[in-house]
């Protein structure tokens, strides 16, 4: 009889044994590594903001947010396999997947937009004692393009050498981020520096309030030739005390910004991650400035025809916007 306990015994406790050893695995997490940034802008705590949000509400994904030297890196990330998804403007995205400009020869046709975040305006601050009215007179002059390869250096470059200015020859370059310009500014080491970034943005308000800078406005004919060869261009208007000392509104030009992917991520994956983003939008905006124009409604508009992730494109169809 007790070599009989002594047996059921065994059983009992050796069967929970076996029976937890018999269950399912979870299933492995999909790994998002999300380039974005410098740390210095703000677009980096916007892609953690998001990373973040995505790895509490989407169970089947583990998202990391790196900061990296912006967009053109970050589309080569893509390109190689090492990243995801990524953010970038709609005009570095063009050239990477035709394979074009910054990219010449080195197409990525797997690139794909997943959400067209907002649209990010040229902005250029100068200082009110440089002379400088025009883009045209920044000719002779001192001035932050960005940093070498940045999305903000390639667009000074576009925009001056647009207007027949041979840039950067024809100034005296800084190559160094808007940030950073900001105490160049202040020390009068610098005439002026070129920002692009949504409104309204930390570095440009610093500028205007701390260093005697004000924004200089584009030619309407500058923006219709770039549109006419480059359809990712439009005006924008940045509104009337938008910044500090800015009493009249500033035409500029703007390019719609995006979170861009790769067609080999999992169409159930994209299609989650896009869904979760805009069920929490609005807990994103009491955050994320950048995100205060965001509507859903513009998400797929002015994206230079480029294809859209069909995971996204599903997630669009059900909302009516495809």
């Amino acid at each position: 009889m007790k070599k009989l306990i002594t047996i059921l015994l065994l059983v009992l406790l050796i069967t929970p044994l076996f029976a937890a050893g018999s269950g399912e695995k979870a299933p492995a997490k999909t790994v998002i590594n999300f380039p974005t940034a410098a740390t210095t802008g703000a677009v980096y705590p916007l892609g953690a903001a998001i990373a973040n949000m995505w790895n509490n509400k989407v169970p089947t994904v583990r998202a990391s947010a790196q900061a990296s030297a912006g967009g053109i890196e970050n589309l080569n990330l893509i390109a190689d396999g090492e990243a995801q998804m990524g953010v970038a403007v709609t005009s570095i995205m063009y050239e990477s997947f035709t394979g074009t400009g910054s990219f010449e020869g080195r197409a990525n046709p797997n690139l794909r937009v997943m959400v067209g975040l907002y649209y990010n305006p040229n902005q250029v601050v100068v200082a009110k004692n440089s002379g400088i009215n025009s883009l045209k007179d920044l000719v002779g002059k001192s001035f932050a393009s960005g940093a070498p390869g940045s999305t903000t250096e390639v667009e000074t470059a576009i925009h001056l050498q647009e207007l027949g200015i041979n840039y950067p020859d024809a100034l005296k370059v800084q190559y160094v981020g808007f940030t950073e310009a900001i105490d160049l500014m202040r020390n009068k080491q610098i005439d002026g520096a070129w920002v692009m970034a949504g409104i309204p943005n930390a570095a440009v308000t610093e500028m205007l309030s701390t260093a005697g800078g004000k924004l200089v406005s584009f030619e309407p004919e500058l923006i219709d030739s770039l549109n006419a060869r480059l359809p990712w261009y439009g005006p924008y208007t940045i509104p009337a005390n938008t910044y500090p000392g800015q009493t009249e509104d500033v035409l500029t030009s703007a390019i719609k910004i995006t979170i861009c992917t790769d067609a080999r991520v999992s169409d159930d994956v994209i299609y989650e991650l896009t869904k979760a983003f805009w069920e929490n939008i609005d807990e994103l905006k009491a955050t994320q400035a950048p995100l205060k124009y965001t509507t859903i409604e513009e998400t797929v508009l002015d994206l230079a025809g480029l294809p859209i992730h069909d995971g996204a494109a599903r997630y669009y169809k059900e909302r009516g916007l495809l």
